[in-house]
Parts: structure tokens; C-alpha cells; sequence
């Protein structure tokens, strides 16, 4: 005999034969409309499950003997050039997670690492160990309680309580123990988790309409869940009213959109689930308010239900540790308990089977079909990015940023120019028209790995992930601050209108700036804090975006950056071999990693202009960089030295690839520079952190810090006297002077002595520019080689005729100089191999 169904107001999701039927009308409705429909398992899994049986006898219809949709139950939307079907139905209200990718909370998530992802298995595995310690130790303080007041006075009773006070005592130091290396692993990870990294699902090897995650554990799964449903919480916290209470009294007002999703996880026995559930793209904060106030966690929607939160039926035994993996079975068990309590006349109005009765069922549109499945992610993201840009609710400054940059990413796209402002911004690039775009794209957002921007290193440079994330910040600079083309001369006293060249306008547009000649302070100001919210997506540990105020001004607002093209590893060999516009251009590429460090040396701006002595010395970002960058020629500054430079920007510039913490020579403990005179409460030492370099720029026990880079780089530094060397911009020929006595603005001449010992110590790298021209040089003629033979061929193969003689001649008349020159260096390079000899 079959039980009669629960009446009630919460429904019951529908049979296989519905979700079957469901596929197939889904499955017939793409073809027609020719876009990619989802997995079929997505659908009888992760949609009908969700969906009341009467909702799909009202989706369906049947045509030429096959089910398809309504007209009435879907919609096609354009979204740039893609077109994405939804489908418009109203779902059980508990049945939609909350999307991890939501971009108002953007700024929680660090990039995907490898290493990251260690340290939150590793910080699971410690905040487990720790809560069993905090149990330890109550048991120990209730047992020494105990003991100590228990009657007598004899020998054994002053035993028992001696024993039971260390017993205390050690369980405390255990938590202790354990709670500082949580710290350090929250440390590690910048107090941040890394972004889950979602893909395209597959089915016969094609990809479909819907998502899935990677593979996870799944005390990993739940600890990501909930950390993104905790900053959800938080990001919501800032609306001027309560969600909750509005959807208990009005229901949901407006449509979500969801896209289906796979959760992978790998149970402890080594099983694995896949499960398939709806996630919320848009109405991220009202799917979670929903969960809350029908009382379900998301983590136990996406990894399983526990059976003891939803029993079943009275007279059934339960499985109290048995994980309910089906959402229909979870959705019908969680209908059944509120209809059966809103039957009851003593249920109270705080009852979930009350509060949820407006939201019993919600209205949603669910992504069924699209025309490039492995573009989805980006299409829904920038669906989500939109909607919330043109919404009246409260955005953090930083998310905001980030998305305005994900925008004006797409417009460059959009307007098919985004590989030419990379091309334009790398000439040296080893293959700037390899590029994938949709690579590149997740790449400057933070939203995929760095190795799409491979093709803009410079051929016979390693690539590394230093080099890849400079080269993400040059590619960032590029696009937020273009270069315009140079003005024309005048020739007419006639009213001209200023080119501002390709680019400009689209960030005028994407960013709704005023017109160029309009140019301000104010403008300055946006688009370097829309640049600092970009370059901190790309480090684990993530500063504070006003520490890059005053990096950017008028005129690299309005005429572009001006960066140096020179590669890292030019720009590094450059500075060692004593040019200081190489070390100047340095100075700006370290600047990212300056800000988004472990310990920070680069800050907003702190202190006071009115008195040093009650808020400290005024040290702005500006002035910090500008300090570092006049060290490097500066005779102020007897605590510095070229070889302490060098050491500290090859650190700063490595520091976010390391992946253990820095160790002393010796094996002696290591302690940040500002705490070594302190006795408790010091930091602990992770990895990224750097060891500060002495003048000979050799480590030291200490850890630089905000303390020592002040203390190395002081604010008088930054403005140095007029006249001195620091306040003179060096030509790239510094330091190669054929005059050994000459003297500087009037200075009696440099000690011979000193003269050799910089010229010794700066020859190698020069040799080693010089090797690396010439590779260049060499590489460039071997193209040029094959790129004649290759005409050659074609013009033979085609029978057209030979170039004109004329433009034959300049050619040759070119190449004839480049082999002059070439070869007279030769000549040059025989006198030094016979000069080396003698030094």
C-alpha cells in the first residue's frame, strides 16, 4: 500500500519518469535553437530533482511526437557573441546553492596555487587537531577542579592534584602550541583561501552546458563551502535592511539566474560522489538567506545531507551517520518535516515551517544551453558582474574595482584589441600573435593560471612564475593606463582635436571618465586605485590598495604609463652592471610585490605632517618608492649598497613563488626586524616572507619588514638635496665614464681603488648583456633568413616577378651597414678578449 503523500504548501519533487522527460525536451529545444545543452545526468540530477513534478508536467509539451519546452518556459539571451538558453521555472526554495565565484567577494579568494591548497588541507587538519586539544584541556581543568576540591589532607590527595595541575598545564601549552601554527598557516595563506577553479563539465568527451569542480576531499569541500558562505554573510551584512526577514515577508521579488554544477567529493573510505546541484549565478545573498531560514547549511547540500538532521518517518530506523546524497530525497524529507510541523496548531511562528512559507517555491532561470561551452564561466561571470554594477545595493570598494577591471578587460576583447595593446605594450615578445585570448583573459583577472601570457615573454628568457606575474602586472598596466600618440605639430592656427589613439577610448568609456582634455587629480586617483585592486588578485597575500596612491599622476593617466620595455632579467643584469634607469625601471616593477608581501613595505600613507612625535614620521607610498630608487645613487645613505639592493629586490621579486619559510645560515631562529628586542607575541616566520640582505648583501638573521625598510630607506632619502647625485636621473651609459679622475657636480675624483673594485664587480653582468644582444642579434638574422628563403620559394613556386630593383637596393644597402657594424665590433670584442687578460 502506498503512503499517502503529506499535504502541504512545501512540494514534493518529482519522479524519474518526469526528469527523464525533462531531458529529453531539454535536450530537443537546444538542437533546435542550436546551442550545447547540459549533461543529461545534470539534468535528471541536478534539475528535475529540484523541480516539483507538477512545475515539469508545465515546462513540457509534446511536438511532431517528441517533448520539448513551452515557448513559454525558456528564453534566449545574448551575452557578448555568445547566446545562452534559460530556462524559467520555479524550483524548491531550498534546492539553489550559493556560488563560491560570487564576484562581491572577490577580494576573499587568492589565486588557484597548488600550494595554497596544501595549506588549507594542512589548516583543516590543525583546527581539527586544536578543537580536540581544547577538549583535552576542559577535561583537564574539570579534573584538577576536582582534586582540588576534594576532601583530606593526606599524601595521595596532594599527588592527584600535583599530577592533575601539569596535566592542565600541558594541555594548555598543547593549544597553544597548536593555535600558533594555525596562525601561521592563516598567515601563509595571507588569510585567505585559494579561488576553487571551476571548468566546462564533459560528457563523451565534449564539453556541455554546465560546470564541475575538480576533485576534492571532503573535509576540504565543506571547509570552502562554508568559508564562502561566511564571507557571503558578511558582504550581505551592509544592506540597509534585513534580507531575511524581507524574504519572510514577501517572498523573493525577483528572479535568480542558476547554472548547474559537480561537486566531486572524495569520501574517507576513497569513494567518490559526484553530485549535481544548482548554483546560484545572480541572488547569491538570497539563495544563502533561503538556506538560513529553511535551517540548511550549503555545505551539506553540495558533500551530503547527516541523516539525524533530516529522520526519517517515525517507526523507521535511521542511520545516524549515514550522508543523504540524493536532493530529491533531501528536498521531499525536508518538505515532509515543515508540512507535517505547519499542521500542528502548537507550532510556533519562529518555525522554519512558518518563516519559509513565502519562499516555499521561488521563481529562477536556470542556464539549459549555450553556443560555447567553454566560455560559460566567463559569460555567467560577466552576467554577474553586470548585474550587480547596475544594482542599488552596497558594493566593497575593492570587489567594485575588480570587477570595473573585468569589464573593462571584456571591452578591449569586444573590441577586438586586446591582443594588439599587448602586442603594442611587448615588442621583444616571443609570439604575441599566439595568443589565447580567453587565456589571457582569466589570466589578468585572476580567474586561471598565468601560462596563457607565455607568448609575450621575451624569446631566450626562462619562464617562471616571476617572470609570468611581471608580465601580468606590464599587461595590467598596459590596459588601465594606454598610451596615446604623440601630438603633430602645428602647422595652422586652426582648432585641432587631440588623438588619443585606439585604447584610450576604451577605458574613457568602460570607465565613464570625463573627456581627455579633462584629465585631473580626481581621475589620477580612480584609475590607480582601479590598477592596485588588479595587481592584488595576482599575490596570495594581499595589501592594502591605497598603499599604491600616488604611483600613477596626471599625465600617465592622460599619456600612458611610459613603461621601460626592458625584460626582468635585462632590467636585473642592467642594475648590476651600474645603470640606474635599469634600477629605476626595477624599482617600479618590484613595487607590486612591495605592497602585497607578508610583511608590507610599502603602506598607506601613515604618520603626520603636523608632528613626527604623535603619529610618526609622514611616509607616503610615493615617498617610499622614490627613497628605494634614489638609494641606488645616493652617497646619503652609508647603511645601503648596490649589492644590498640587488639581493633585496632578487627576494622581493621571488617572494611570492616560495613555497617554505626562509631559513638562517646556521639553522639560528629568524625573527621579523621590527620584534627582535620583543620576548612574546612575535610573528611567525612563513613562506614569502624575505631575509633582510647586510651591505655585503649577505642574509641576516632577521626578517625584513615595514621597520627595516624605513630604517634602510628613510623619508629623508626621498628628497634629497639639490646638486647630489641622488637627484639626477643617470643616462643608461652611468658608471661606463672613460675618464678615471672625473668628478661629479665639483666632487673631488673617486678613489682609483673603489673605481676598480665597482668596475670588477659590474664588468660580468655588462659581458652578460652584451651575450645576450648578440644572441638576440643572431636569432633575429637566422628569422630574417628564413623568412627571404621562404618568399623565395613562393615567388618561384607562383612565377610572379621580382621586386622592383630599387626597393631591392635599399634592402641590401640596409644590411650592408647592419654587416659593417657587425663586423667591426667583432674587431671590439677581439681588443676586450685580449683586455681580460690584463685586468
Amino acid at each position: 500500500m502506498v503512503a499517502k503523500r503529506p499535504d502541504g504548501i512545501f512540494p514534493r519533487i518529482g519522479t524519474d519518469t518526469y526528469g527523464g522527460r525533462l531531458a529529453d525536451a531539454i535536450d530537443n529545444t537546444c538542437a533546435e535553437h542550436g546551442v550545447v545543452p547540459p549533461p543529461r545526468q545534470a539534468i535528471t540530477e541536478g534539475l528535475a530533482t529540484a523541480l516539483p513534478d507538477t512545475e515539469i508536467k508545465g515546462l513540457i509539451a509534446s511536438r511532431n511526437n517528441k517533448k520539448v519546452l513551452k515557448p513559454s518556459a525558456y528564453r534566449l539571451v545574448q551575452a557578448g557573441d555568445e547566446q545562452v538558453l534559460l530556462l524559467m521555472c520555479d524550483v524548491h526554495g531550498a534546492a539553489v546553492v550559493p556560488w563560491d565565484l560570487n564576484d562581491r567577494t572577490v577580494n576573499c579568494w587568492s589565486p588557484p596555487a597548488a600550494e595554497a591548497s596544501q595549506r588549507v588541507k594542512d589548516l583543516i587538519a590543525a583546527e581539527l587537531a586544536l578543537h580536540e586539544a581544547r577538549k583535552t584541556e576542559k577535561t583537564a581543568e574539570k579534573e584538577r577542579e576536582s582534586c582540588r576540591r576534594a576532601a583530606g589532607d593526606d599524601t595521595y590527595a596532594a599527588q592527584a592534584l600535583a599530577a592533575a595541575t601539569q596535566k592542565h598545564e600541558d594541555a594548555e601549552r598543547r593549544v597553544r602550541e597548536l593555535e600558533d601554527g594555525r596562525q601561521a598557516l592563516l598567515t601563509a595563506l595571507g588569510g585567505r583561501r585559494p579561488r576553487p577553479v571551476v571548468r566546462a563539465a564533459e560528457e563523451d568527451g565534449e564539453p556541455k552546458a554546465a560546470l564541475a569542480l575538480a576533485e576534492q576531499p571532503y573535509e576540504l569541500a565543506v571547509h570552502m563551502q562554508r568559508y564562502a558562505a561566511e564571507n557571503l554573510e558578511r558582504a550581505g551584512k551592509t544592506r540597509g535592511y534585513d534580507l531575511a526577514e524581507s524574504l519572510v515577508d514577501a517572498g523573493q521579488l525577483s528572479k535568480g539566474m542558476n547554472v548547474l554544477q559537480q561537486w566531486q567529493i572524495t569520501r574517507p573510505d576513497g569513494t567518490v560522489s559526484k553530485l549535481w546541484r544548482l548554483a546560484a549565478v545572480t541572488g547569491n545573498n538570497r539563495a544563502l538567506a533561503r538556506l538560513n531560514i529553511f535551517r540548511v547549511r550549503p555545505e551539506h547540500l553540495v558533500t551530503g545531507m547527516p541523516q539525524s538532521l533530516l529522520p526519517m518517518p517515525k517507526g523507521k530506523k535511521a542511520d545516524p551517520e549515514l550522508l543523504l546524497l540524493g536532493q530529491r530525497e533531501i528536498l521531499n524529507r525536508l518538505s515532509d518535516r515543515l508540512n507535517e510541523a505547519a499542521a500542528k496548531p502548537e507550532t510556533e511562528a519562529t518555525d522554519p515551517s512558518v518563516r519559509a512559507g513565502k519562499i516555499a517555491t521561488v521563481s529562477a532561470e536556470i542556464v539549459i544551453g549555450c553556443t560555447k561551452p567553454a566560455a560559460l564561466e566567463h559569460v555567467l561571470r560577466t552576467l554577474n558582474v553586470n548585474d550587480h554594477l547596475r544594482g542599488i545595493q552596497p558594493y566593497d570598494e575593492d570587489a567594485r574595482l575588480i570587477a570595473l577591471f573585468a569589464t573593462l578587460v571584456d571591452a578591449y576583447a569586444r573590441e577586438s584589441l586586446l591582443a594588439e595593446a599587448l602586442a603594442e605594450a611587448f615588442p621583444d615578445a616571443r609570439g604575441a600573435d599566439l595568443l589565447d585570448l580567453v587565456g589571457v583573459r582569466d589570466a589578468l583577472t585572476a580567474n586561471g593560471p598565468l601560462d596563457p601570457l607565455v607568448p609575450l615573454v621575451p624569446a631566450g628568457d626562462d619562464v617562471s612564475p616571476t617572470v609570468l606575474r611581471d608580465i601580468a602586472v606590464r599587461a595590467i598596466t598596459a590596459l588601465v593606463f594606454p598610451e596615446i600618440p604623440p601630438e603633430a605639430p602645428k602647422r595652422t592656427n586652426a582648432r585641432t582635436v587631440r588623438d588619443t589613439g585606439r585604447f584610450w577610448p576604451i577605458v574613457r568609456g568602460t570607465l565613464q571618465e570625463p573627456a581627455w582634455s579633462q584629465t585631473k587629480a580626481k581621475t589620477a586617483e580612480a584609475r590607480t586605485r582601479l590598477w592596485s585592486a588588479a595587481i592584488a588578485q595576482l599575490f596570495l597575500h594581499r595589501g592594502n590598495i591605497l598603499s599604491a596612491l600616488g604611483f600613477f599622476g596626471v599625465p600617465e593617466t592622460a599619456k600612458g604609463a611610459g613603461q621601460d620595455p626592458r625584460s626582468l632579467k635585462v632590467l636585473l643584469l642592467g642594475a648590476e652592471a651600474g645603470d640606474a634607469t635599469a634600477w629605476a625601471a626595477l624599482v617600479q616593477r618590484m613595487a607590486p610585490a612591495l605592497i602585497h608581501a607578508p610583511q608590507p613595505f610599502i603602506t598607506a600613507g601613515q604618520g603626520s605632517e603636523a608632528g613626527d612625535g604623535r603619529k610618526g614620521v609622514r611616509r607616503t607610498p610615493k615617498s617610499a618608492l622614490a627613497a628605494l630608487t634614489v638609494a641606488y645613487t645616493a652617497t646619503s645613505a652609508p647603511n645601503t649598497s648596490r649589492a644590498l639592493l640587488l639581493a633585496f629586490a632578487k627576494a622581493v621579486l621571488e617572494h611570492p613563488d616560495a613555497t617554505q619559510p626562509p631559513e638562517a645560515d646556521g639553522g639560528e631562529p629568524l625573527v621579523c626586524y621590527g620584534e627582535r628586542h620583543w620576548v612574546e607575541g612575535r610573528t611567525p616566520i612563513t613562506a614569502g616572507m624575505v631575509i633582510a640582505p647586510d651591505v655585503e648583501g649577505r642574509p641576516t638573521r632577521y626578517v625584513a619588514d615595514k621597520a627595516w625598510f624605513d630604517e634602510t630607506f628613510p623619508v629623508e632619502l626621498s628628497r634629497p638635496a639639490p646638486g647630489s647625485p641622488g637627484s639626477t636621473t643617470t643616462s643608461p651609459t652611468a658608471g661606463t665614464s672613460t675618464d678615471p679622475t672625473a668628478s661629479v657636480h665639483g666632487a673631488p675624483p673617486a678613489d682609483p681603488h673603489d673605481q676598480l673594485a665597482t668596475l670588477r664587480r659590474e664588468l660580468p653582468a655588462r659581458v652578460e648583456l652584451v651575450e645576450s644582444g648578440y644572441q638576440q642579434a643572431v636569432d633575429s638574422a637566422h628569422t630574417l633568413m628564413t623568412d627571404f628563403e621562404e618568399a623565395h620559394r613562393l615567388r618561384v613556386q607562383l612565377g610572379e616577378d621580382a621586386l622592383p630593383a630599387e626597393q631591392r637596393i635599399e634592402w641590401m644597402e640596409k644590411l650592408t651597414k647592419a654587416r659593417a657594424a657587425a663586423q667591426a665590433s667583432v674587431t671590439t670584442l677581439e681588443q676586450v678578449e685580449a683586455l681580460i687578460l690584463q685586468v
